[in-house]
This record gives C-alpha cells, sequence and structure tokens, in this order.
C-alpha cells in the first residue's frame, strides 16, 4: 500500500482562508468538501477493517493501522475546526453586544 503525506487529506489552506477564490468556491464549498473527504477515508477505513477480517484482498494488518489512523487524524482535525469555528462564533456575539 503507498503511504501518502497528510497534505491529501487537509485542505489547501489559501483556499480556505479567502472566501472565494478564481473559480468562485465558498468557504461552505470547502468545508462541506472537507467533510465529505472525511466521512470518505472512515468508510475506507471500516471497508479495509472488514476485509482484513474476513482475510479478503492479501489485506496486512498495517494497511488497516494506516487507514485507521488517517481516519482518525482527520476527523480529530475536522473536530478541531468546528471548535475553533464555534469559539470564532461566540466571540463574535461577544463583541456586537
Amino acid at each position: 500500500m503507498k503511504v501518502n503525506n497528510i497534505s491529501g487529506i487537509i485542505p489547501d489552506l489559501k483556499k480556505t482562508l479567502t472566501v472565494g477564490n478564481a473559480e468562485g468556491e465558498k468557504f461552505g464549498n470547502v468545508l462541506s468538501d472537507f467533510i465529505g473527504q472525511v466521512n470518505q477515508s472512515q468508510i475506507e477505513a471500516g471497508k479495509i477493517t472488514e476485509d482484513f477480517i474476513a482475510g479478503k484482498n492479501n489485506v496486512e494488518i498495517h494497511d488497516v493501522m494506516i487507514a485507521g489512523e488517517k481516519a482518525k487524524t482527520s476527523f480529530e482535525l475536522l473536530m478541531e475546526i468546528r471548535n475553533k469555528t464555534i469559539d470564532m462564533y461566540k466571540e463574535l456575539t461577544r463583541m456586537q453586544i
């Protein structure tokens, strides 16, 4: 199994930090695409785990661990983005009062 770097999981920060780019992509689209990628990595980790348990496709234990950790890391990143967004929203509402 080829091991890719984590930059394939994390959305392009320049895209994320700008409200829109040349193609007209909005922050919400970038965020929903990232959520979709996290979901896909969770599904892939579950499938490779099931294949390992069933003994299919010559799946090795290290492939299962890599897929699981990749899914875990991307999910933790998504939760941190959510938490920071909520904190930012709370701070903005306090500033308006």
